[in-house]
């Protein structure tokens, strides 16, 4: 019986092993998604830059032109201004067209200091949209590689995935079916984690408390299935 209950808390305990490694195994399969999606956020975040930067271009392109065809107009009103200057009958009027022709001055003069604030603005971003589409094609590059890199994980986690399942079902079919059940049932009630947890020094390492000394000494000699009082685990012996 010793020897049997020994084998079977060693079957037990290799199957745990094998759906521990199998439940991170999947965990990290399950953070793949995040980890593909998070990498194309990096790259959309760049390109939402571009087009924010591009929508700036237009915009001071379309200022320019505006400003361009306020400058038309007022050399217009100008050209005429001059050409009544040199109609006029009396001195209150040719101030007047003379005050008339300095004010539109003055608004060109303005305009072309918008215009070239215009240019030096456009001359800014394009160097902005210049330095973000290398980082770009860059960043692409390097997402490209790591996608590469995931995706080669994935397989190989799912080719290990497969055989810890064929090693899981040799060890289940091991294990005494009573036996099986109850290792389910209290794995469950611990939310997937431990069912069986190892005793060192008369101390659980499920929940870390002392064993009562009647326990200890019945779990030394392996007679039967034993169970922590405190986390209901099942205890076995960790030989030292």
């Amino acid at each position: 019986m010793l020897n049997n209950m020994k084998g079977q808390i060693s079957i037990l305990v290799k199957l745990q092993k094998i759906e521990t490694e199998t439940d991170s195994i999947k965990l990290k399969l399950s953070d793949v998604s995040k980890r593909l999606e998070t990498l194309d956020d990096g790259l959309k975040e760049v390109e939402r830059t571009i087009e924010d930067q591009e929508s700036i271009i237009n915009e001071l392109k379309k200022r320019y032109r505006d400003y361009e065809f306020d400058a038309q107009m007022n050399l217009e009103l100008e050209k005429k201004s001059q050409e009544k200057l040199r109609s006029v009958k009396t001195n209150r009027e040719y101030q007047s067209i003379l005050k008339e022709i300095e004010d539109i001055k003055a608004k060109n003069s303005k305009i072309e200091d918008e215009m070239i604030g215009c240019l030096d603005l456009m001359d800014e971003t394009e160097k902005v949209i210049a330095t973000k589409k290398d980082e770009y094609l860059q960043l692409a590059d390097s997402i490209k590689n790591e996608k590469k890199s995931i995706n080669q994980e994935v397989e190989q986690r799912k080719k290990k995935l497969a055989e810890l399942e064929t090693d899981r079902k040799g060890v289940s079919g091991m294990a005494e079916p009573e036996l099986l059940k109850k290792y389910f049932i209290i794995k469950e009630q611990n939310q997937g984690g431990l069912a069986v947890v190892p005793v060192k020094d008369a101390v659980c390492h499920g929940c870390n408390v002392n064993l009562p000394p009647q326990l200890y000494n019945e779990l030394h000699r392996c007679e039967t299935l034993k169970f922590c009082p405190i986390c209901h685990r099942i205890i076995y012996l960790k030989e030292s």
